[in-house]
């Protein structure tokens, strides 16, 4: 599932693509990934203009220039590709929108996401519940380490719930903890202050690295981008059952936690 460098990256890459740019038409595939009729949909769509790109922990949300926003969420599966023409056959995406240079942006793979019209007032409803920005400014620190001294249970459970902080899902979890040197299944009320303010620097560089080189989900979002993606090959523990851990040279495990997959190694990562 995309998470915050994934979704980070596509802001930017169609921020540049879409700021300013007229939908002439929007073809729905798929009813069940928009919250209207199909034909509703794209008749409040025709001749708006998109005014700039937002993302808000693991959403985008498109703003339009009758007030109204189009927010996407990709879930497990979905994503996107932009360009006069996509990879395999128009059908096969969900939804489909023609700008007026000629340009198209393709959502595939939305069998459990959706990309919906909603009012600000509505969209800012839906996505009251998301936890900080894990960049915001507010978030310093000692923010940090007060949320997570209210919490209990085990850590990746507290840094995957978007109500904790928003954008951070199974890999970058897990990604996290590794760098910090600490076990995802450590119970929160055992943590140290030093191994939270190393989680906290954690997660920052961590993020900030992976959105450098585009996430880590390879796919593509024009025929001509070779950034997005990028550091699927620089991700150190996630999906490496049984590979060397590189910083200590011990074996990476695979267990299960909350019904998650975790990765860690035993040997270096500790429990408080």
């Amino acid at each position: 599932m995309p998470e915050w460098p994934e979704m980070d990256t596509y802001r930017r890459l169609l921020s540049p693509l879409l700021n300013g740019r007229v939908i002439l038409r929007a073809v729905v595939n798929r009813e069940k990934t928009i919250n209207e009729a199909p034909e509703a949909f794209a008749e409040a769509l025709e001749g708006k203009r998109i005014l700039y790109v937002e993302r808000r922990g693991k959403h985008l949300l498109f703003h339009l220039d009758d007030g109204y926003r189009l927010l996407l969420h990709l879930m497990l599966g979905g994503y996107l590709h932009y360009g006069e023409h996509a990879p395999k056959e128009d059908e096969h995406y969900q939804v489909i929108l023609t700008f007026d240079d000629g340009n198209r942006l393709f959502f595939g793979g939305l069998r459990l996401g959706f990309l919906h019209r909603l009012s600000a007032k509505a969209a800012l409803e839906q996505l009251k519940e998301l936890g900080p920005d894990p960049f915001d400014a507010r978030l310093t620190a000692a923010a940090f380490k007060d949320r997570l001294s209210k919490r209990r249970g085990k850590l990746k459970s507290a840094l995957t719930d978007q109500k904790f902080l928003s954008g951070i899902g199974n890999c970058y979890g897990d990604e996290i903890c590794f760098d910090a040197e600490i076990r995802p299944d450590a119970a929160i009320p055992e943590l140290t202050e030093e191994t939270k303010d190393r989680l906290f620097a954690s997660m920052r560089s961590v993020l900030t690295e992976a959105a450098a080189n585009g996430g880590y989900m390879d796919r593509p979002l024009t025929p001509t981008d070779t950034f997005t993606g990028g550091h699927d090959d620089k991700v150190k523990i996630y999906d490496r059952e049984g590979e060397a851990c590189p910083r200590c040279g011990g074996t990476i495990r695979l267990e299960t936690l909350s019904g998650r997959k975790m990765f860690y190694c035993p040997d270096c990562q500790r429990n408080a």
